[in-house]
């Protein structure tokens, strides 16, 4: 069965779970962002569990570029990546999810310990899990929060010096200002002298990018509608996914990727006991990622109190990664 077709099959919601709680922060933002104009969700509750599995099918498709293009850069540049992490450093992987590109840091340095901080604490705890059985002498302390929020470190990491790890290009998912709010965010939890090594999708051919985020597997579309399907067992919402389909394209004034679900028909949700109602083409929009340029990435980090010490890129030009210094 395609993905598109599971899809299908559980368009239309079932009961939820347990009892819906409506004073949740899922339930204020989702209320927020579809009785607002246009309509809107935020990107991090993509991430449940489900969500983050697909997630991890997305970055192993042919046509989704920044995994394997990263992944190059990591393997190619570990040693270099390595001299800004000091012996006995704690890495912080902000957004963890696969820890696939945090295992080439983490044998590429003398890493005491390993903090992942993700969202989805079910993904969050199997893939830490899974890391200590791969890695029996690092020391594993997953942290289990919204990292665009503010969270606290593990105690015991406290007196080390700390470096921050944010692969994959979700610092494109901000709009450039609060792109700019998190990398002060993130410069005060890790305090001075400390370095930040930052993924960054680089503006490219737009036949790459929109070959990215319609694949012909049907997975990020499956992606993006997990939401409505989330927000169905959480909220007990009556979303029928039947009658939304995914929509992405590139927006060239913004300079972004931007991922909508468009309602097929003219309908009536039930969200909250709130009754939602959409036009016919009225889309909810679920993501954007923005595409940056090397120097307008560094400057943005500049604003942010980040010094831009080193950059690496592949041999076309798609991606970068970043070595930030806090002063």
């Amino acid at each position: 069965m395609s993905m598109l077709a599971r899809t299908a099959a559980r368009a239309r919601p079932k009961a939820p779970d347990k009892a819906p709680d409506f004073g949740s922060e899922l339930a204020r933002d989702t209320i927020a962002g579809l009785t607002a104009t246009p309509k809107t969700l935020p990107a991090k509750y993509f991430y449940d569990d489900e969500g983050s599995a697909l997630f991890e099918q997305i970055t192993a498709l042919t046509e989704y570029y920044p995994t394997r293009t990263e992944l190059g850069i990591l393997h190619r540049q570990a040693a270099e990546i390595a001299r800004f992490i000091p012996a006995g450093a704690a890495l912080i992987e902000f957004g963890s999810g696969s820890t696939v590109k945090a295992r080439i840091v983490l044998r590429a340095a003398v890493i005491a310990a390993y903090v992942p901080v993700d969202i989805s604490a079910g993904f969050l705890n199997s893939e830490a899990a899974r890391l200590r059985r791969d890695l029996p002498d690092l020391r594993i302390l997953p942290v289990a929060a919204d990292f665009t929020e503010p969270f606290d470190l593990p105690a015991a990491i406290r007196s080390r010096p700390t470096v921050g790890f944010f692969p994959g290009s979700t610092i494109g998912n901000f709009e450039p200002p609060q792109a700019a709010d998190f990398l002060r965010h993130a410069a005060d939890l890790l305090g001075a002298g400390a370095h930040f090594i930052v993924g960054v999708d680089l503006v490219k051919d737009e036949r790459v990018l929109h070959a990215a985020y319609n694949d012909a597997a049907g997975v990020t579309a499956a992606f993006n509608l997990n939401l409505l399907h989330r927000i169905n067992r959480e909220l007990g919402a009556d979303f029928d996914l039947g009658r939304f389909r995914h929509k992405a394209f590139f927006n060239h004034a913004q300079r972004r990727i931007e991922m909508h679900l468009e309602s097929r028909v003219a309908q009536n949700v039930l969200v909250c006991d709130r009754v939602i109602a959409f036009e016919p083409g009225e889309t909810i929009h679920t993501e954007s990622s923005y595409k940056y340029t090397v120097e307008s990435f560094q400057a943005l980090a500049a604003q942010a109190g980040w010094s831009p010490v080193a950059v690496w890129t592949d041999p076309k030009g798609y991606f970068s990664l970043h070595a930030l210094h806090r002063a």
